[in-house]
């Protein structure tokens, strides 16, 4: 079976090593849509080392390895990557162009993070993910989370969103043709919520909120730029190298895809930028009602909650930590879809007074029947912290996952 790679980005190059790892697929063909340099063997240069990871061939085998890229062909396009054949196209943009039929691609992962809209046509005006299917595809993998631009249409049927170890199992064969395997951050926010909600359940999860401290991406600039045209955001456009920079996630809204339940749980996302290149934190903050039966939510029994939940784990997802970690600690950590920071748990229990003659739609007949309308509930106010690998230990690791649960499936 071959694997179609869409982009040879951040997700692109990396989602191509981890593949070229796991040697489960006959060849790769990657889509890059342009001309890169002046020859092939400027996309092997490419290829074969990075400014995060390392070279290739030490990602694959270690330090003492060699050079794995050779056989390269600027003909065809083609070279041998660790004796995989690896196929470029360097001739359409649009997807509905790309000639996965012509190379016999059945399965393609989209990683440009351009065609996110699933309900547009395939033969849309500057492209769309659906294009892929046109192009000979059976299914499309995105490597971001869907963004619908007519809010009034719905999610489209064959569609679906899913975290590996959370709702995999919601991905359909029979129907699903369109996956988006989420966001990074999406990931390591639903691993870290998902152990609360199996104890707690949403009824006693009264608020929650995040903030990823996340590491630089593509879309930032490495030097003050001016915006163009439309542009909302100002704060991108601000170098990446010496700004803190304030900025939006969609995570809320993706949690709720894969974990219904937060629908009933009042959640903010944040996201924060900094100058690293990869390595991100997540600061959790949920608010959970005391019962006067049970034990009380204290920070023992929240790590106590997550070490056990690492140790059930059938995939090895989600991770526990005792040490005192700093983000590059993490980076590279395989499968890590969050690393909890059990040293950095925090916990603070006090009473909110709520009075019930101020409860909207509350039956007078109630408050008439109490002495005092002023309620006291215990409420436990929980930090916790999740780091994950923004690129390659977490989300590439993961979506890799993803990509070859898929395949089995056509």
């Amino acid at each position: 079976m071959k694997l179609g790679i869409n982009g040879f980005g951040r997700i692109g190059k990396l989602t191509l090593w981890q593949n070229i790892g796991r040697k489960y697929f006959d060849e790769i063909v990657v889509n890059v849509g342009r001309e890169v340099g002046t020859s092939l063997e400027d996309i092997a240069h490419y290829a074969e080392r990075d400014s995060t990871y390392g070279w290739l061939h030490s990602y694959l085998f270690g330090h003492m390895a060699e050079p794995v890229i050779s056989n390269l062909d600027e003909k065809t396009g083609s070279m041998l990557i660790d004796n995989t054949p690896v196929r470029f196209l360097r001739d359409a943009r649009n997807p509905a162009d790309i000639n996965w039929e012509g190379c016999d691609v059945r399965l393609v992962v989209d990683t440009t993070g351009r065609f996110l809209d699933p309900t547009l046509l395939e033969d849309a005006s500057g492209g769309a993910v659906r294009g892929h299917l046109k192009a000979g595809a059976d299914k499309v993998i995105v490597s971001a989370p869907f963004k619908i631009k007519d809010k009034r249409k719905p999610m489209p049927e064959d569609v679906v969103t899913t975290v590996m170890g959370i709702n995999g199992n919601d991905y359909d064969p029979r129907r699903h043709k369109i996956i988006s395997n989420a966001s990074c951050t999406t990931t390591c926010l639903a691993h870290m919520i998902k152990p609360l909600l199996n104890v707690f359940g949403p009824q006693r999860v009264l608020s929650a909120s995040m903030s990823t401290i996340h590491a630089a991406t593509g879309s930032q600039e490495v030097l003050d730029r001016l915006p163009q045209g439309g542009t909302k955001d100002l704060r991108k456009n601000r170098s990446v190298m010496n700004n803190i920079i304030l900025t939006t996630t969609g995570a809320a809204k993706a949690l709720r895809l894969v974990i219904p339940e937060m629908a009933e749980i009042g959640f903010i996302a944040e996201s924060v930028r900094i100058p690293t290149s990869t390595g991100s934190l997540i600061i959790l903050v949920v608010n959970i009602q005391e019962e006067q039966s049970g034990e009380s939510v204290r920070r023992e029994v929240l790590n106590t909650i997550y070490r056990q939940a690492a140790e059930d784990d059938p995939k090895g997802y989600l991770h526990y930590a005792e040490e005192q970690n700093v983000s590059v600690d993490v980076i590279g950590m395989p499968k890590a879809a969050a690393i909890i920071e059990g040293h950095e748990t925090h916990t603070r229990t006090a009473e909110v007074s709520i009075d019930l003659g101020n409860v909207p739609n509350l039956e007078e007949h109630i408050t008439e029947s109490l002495k005092d309308t002023v309620i006291r509930i215990p409420v436990t106010q929980a930090v916790i912290y999740g780091w994950y690998d923004n690129e390659m230990g977490s989300y590439v690791n993961i979506l890799c996952d993803r990509i070859i649960t898929i395949a089995e499936s056509i």
